[in-house]
């Protein structure tokens, strides 16, 4: 793998930088858990999707660098040079991108954060329905998973703009624990960067299916305790 074809690190410190200026300026973030997120090693934030602006308050909130899997139609005009100077990987969703593929594993070689939203789409934002992409990821690069519940914009009124939430109005995210997408992977959550143990998990379609089925547990259960935390339905 070619460093070139690996999402800059410095640039997605840079988009975290303007994420928490946007984030903070237009909304009132309230961030719970990030003491859970790993410090060091790859790891994946897996982030329900019922808004526009999840990845950015992600990205703006979370302790960590993220470099988000972003559909290819959000990279238009002057979008495009600024996403991809910022560490985001552009993907293609209709069909089997591996340039997307080999750069998010190379954000998790390097011992990365890579954000993924599971659901594929922005939807209920409910982890009803998931993707075998993220426990690939997950398998393949050896990390755990950090879900992560962002809520507050769809539950109440004065939008000025469909779905964005209210400005100036609380946004609540929520870290959970650190998991494993298979059973028998050796936890390694602290550990220095680079693939761990856990990279050489197996990828058949039985093993990723039990994996997802797996994530998908987690997910929703991270996603009740969140909304038991904040108040939020």
């Amino acid at each position: 793998m070619t460093p070139a074809s690996v999402p800059s690190q410095k640039g997605a410190e840079v988009g975290r930088r303007i994420g928490v200026g946007l984030m903070y300026g237009l909304w009132k973030p309230r961030v719970l858990g990030a003491w859970k997120v790993p410090v060091t090693g790859p790891v994946i934030f897996a982030v329900n999707h019922s808004h526009n602006i999840d990845g950015p308050m992600v990205m703006g909130v979370a302790p960590r660098p993220t470099h988000f899997l972003i559909k290819k139609e959000a990279f238009i005009g002057p979008l495009d040079p600024f996403l991809l100077g910022i560490g985001q990987v552009k993907v293609d969703r209709h069909t089997t991108d591996r340039t997307a593929i080999t750069q998010a594993l190379g954000v998790l070689d390097n011992g990365g954060a890579l954000g993924i939203f599971p659901e594929g789409t922005r939807g209920e934002g409910d982890f009803a329905a998931l993707r075998a992409g993220l426990a690939y990821f997950a398998v393949r690069g050896g990390a755990p998973i950090v879900p992560v519940a962002v809520l507050g914009s769809s539950d109440r009124p004065g939008r000025l703009i469909k779905a964005l939430p209210p400005l100036r109005s609380r946004v609540d995210v929520v870290f959970g624990d650190p998991f494993e997408a298979s059973e028998g992977a050796r936890s390694s959550h602290t550990g220095g960067g680079g693939r761990r143990a856990g990279g050489s998990g197996r990828r058949t379609r039985k093993a990723l299916d039990e994996a997802t089925e797996r994530i998908q547990k987690q997910l929703s259960a991270h996603l009740e305790t969140a909304r038991r935390l904040t108040g939020r339905r």
